[in-house]
């Protein structure tokens, strides 16, 4: 393979177009708005089943994104615009407790079950409500996404205002905070703009390749010291390749933003590159879910599954790296992730994805949604493909550089 032709890419669009509009997106809608309390009934069985009623904060952010999404980029359906407003109106009457930070887990009428120390469902909060806004018009809800984002950034400029989750005694900082606020300031910067977003998108970043970037080990760690030094612990030296994957391409889709910026293009695909050869199962095929930077026993008993949302996040960064520099080792590396990810994951006579498999790539449970897994990052995954060679092909019929 040499890479793709303008007529392979032409039919990966198609195909993730095809697998979004007909077999994710039917699984979830319009099945999951919940018409007698608000928001979405996410948490459902291999045939769409409920297991639970009760409902993740964060996921209803992000279908509300998703739906908005679609209707913003693909085509202006009012069933899409209402199903965003039902999350959105949803997170609005009962995500918030009364010290202004977000729940993690209510009831299905949207009683309070769990807070959480981390700011996560803020973040989601923010695109849902950027998206939503966007495609209403609603500009009360868009000052919302810009104010929560201001709460976002308060936060993680400020970790004491959050309740620890460990004590003083070995302090540490995770790679998941700069890496969604990444995603959260583009988000908000290409729906309704913000003034602050490309300023705090390169501190983020410079974050990343300062502290968590191990060039010398050819690695990104998931936590670190604060000031950068690997951690020589158990879970110091654990990291999570799907987090460093889905960094990786919010940092190319930057790079892309600047005009294929070099510096950040390189940075992108050496964090690809890294994971790829730590985390790629060569025995059974898939990314491994967690690995130890000194390849030592991990504390976490299913390191070796195979989570669905890591998989999404490396179709996405392969082939965003080759649209951004043509070589066919990205183009490879994309064809065997999807490859393995729609044989193995995918649920070809109830549509959808599994969420869990074996090392061996065997479903470890039938769940399609539950309190983490929800219609986010498969659906995400199609529509970012689709949406990014529709672009280069468009760049290339223009005649820009590509």
């Amino acid at each position: 393979m040499s890479g793709y032709t303008a007529l392979e890419l032409s039919n990966l669009k198609t195909f993730y177009q095809r697998q979004l509009l007909e077999d994710t997106l039917p699984f979830w809608f319009p099945r999951s708005i919940d018409d007698i309390h608000g928001g979405y009934l996410l948490m459902r069985d291999r045939d769409g089943s409920l297991i639970d009623d009760d409902k993740a904060v964060w996921i209803q952010g992000r279908f509300a994104w998703l739906l908005a999404t679609l209707y913003n980029t693909v085509e202006k359906k009012g069933e899409w615009l209402a199903g965003a407003k039902k999350g959105v109106d949803f997170l609005e009457k009962h995500g918030f407790d009364v010290d202004g930070r977000m729940f993690f887990h209510l009831t299905r009428d949207g009683r309070p079950i769990r807070k959480r120390r981390y700011f996560f469902s803020e973040t989601f909060a923010v695109i849902g409500y950027a998206a939503y806004a966007k495609a209403s018009g609603d500009t009360r809800i868009g000052q919302k996404a810009r104010d929560l984002f201001g709460k976002c950034i308060e936060y993680a400029q400020n970790p004491g205002l959050l309740e620890p989750k460990f004590t003083s005694v070995r302090p540490a900082k995770g790679i998941g905070v700069p890496m969604i606020l990444i995603n959260t300031a583009q988000q908000l910067r290409d729906t309704i703009g913000d003034p602050r977003c490309d300023m705090y998108i390169m501190k983020w970043i410079d974050e990343i390749e300062r502290d968590f970037v191990k060039d010398d080990l050819r690695c990104v760690m998931e936590q670190v010291a604060p000031d950068g030094r690997i951690i020589d612990h158990i879970d110091g030296r654990t990291f999570l390749p799907g987090h460093a994957i889905e960094a990786a391409w919010f940092i190319l889709n930057q790079a892309r933003h600047l005009g294929n910026d070099k510096r950040l293009i390189h940075l992108g695909t050496r964090i690809i590159d890294y994971m790829w050869e730590r985390a790629w199962d060569k025995e059974y095929g898939g990314i491994y879910y967690f690995k130890d930077v000194f390849n030592k026993p991990v504390q976490e008993y299913y390191h070796d599954m195979k989570f669905w949302w890591p998989h999404n996040e490396l179709i996405i960064a392969a082939l965003l790296a080759y649209l951004l520099t043509k070589d066919e080792k990205y183009a490879k590396m994309h064809e065997q992730v999807h490859q393995y990810a729609y044989a193995h994951f995918h649920d070809k006579s109830d549509g959808e994805w599994f969420g869990y498999l074996h090392r061996d790539g065997t479903p470890a449970q039938s769940a399609k949604g539950n309190l983490f897994k929800g219609p986010f990052h498969l659906p995400r995954q199609e529509w970012f493909c689709w949406w990014m060679i529709d672009q280069f092909e468009k760049d290339r019929l223009s005649g820009r550089n590509v």
